[in-house]
């Protein structure tokens, strides 16, 4: 995968929970949900992007563990938001659900294979 190709699908990952936050509930719990999701679902493209200058192959490794976490947490806010039925387009969920997944799956092996490549 190019870099390219990666930032790109964090930015269109960024534009997909938008969707998902601009159609939640307002709420108390809609509120409270769609203002963490914001933050978190929007993280990783922007950390990446400074993971992309970073001034050490640990700061690098610093931000991509950053963007992880964050894409981590949009996890576990997508589910809360499914379960408790807050959002009616199950499919928009789901595909967002299924490329948070890839995300995370592509920034745990680049960290770690950006970690091995520090100890060697």
């Amino acid at each position: 995968m190019k870099k390219f190709d990666l930032d790109e699908r964090l930015i269109d990952f960024s534009v997909m929970i938008i969707t998902i936050v601009n159609d939640l509930p307002k709420t108390k719990a809609g509120n409270h949900l769609s203002g963490q999701l914001i933050r978190c679902g929007t993280s990783p493209a922007l950390n990446y992007a400074e993971a992309q200058s970073g001034e050490s192959r640990k700061d690098f490794i610093h931000k991509m563990k950053i963007s992880l976490k964050e894409l981590r947490e949009t996890y576990t806010c997508l589910r809360i938001i499914e379960r408790a039925k807050l959002f009616n387009n199950s499919c928009v969920l789901n595909t967002a659900k299924a490329e948070n997944n890839e995300l995370i799956s592509i920034f745990v092996k680049s960290v770690e294979t950006a970690q091995k490549r520090i100890k060697t």
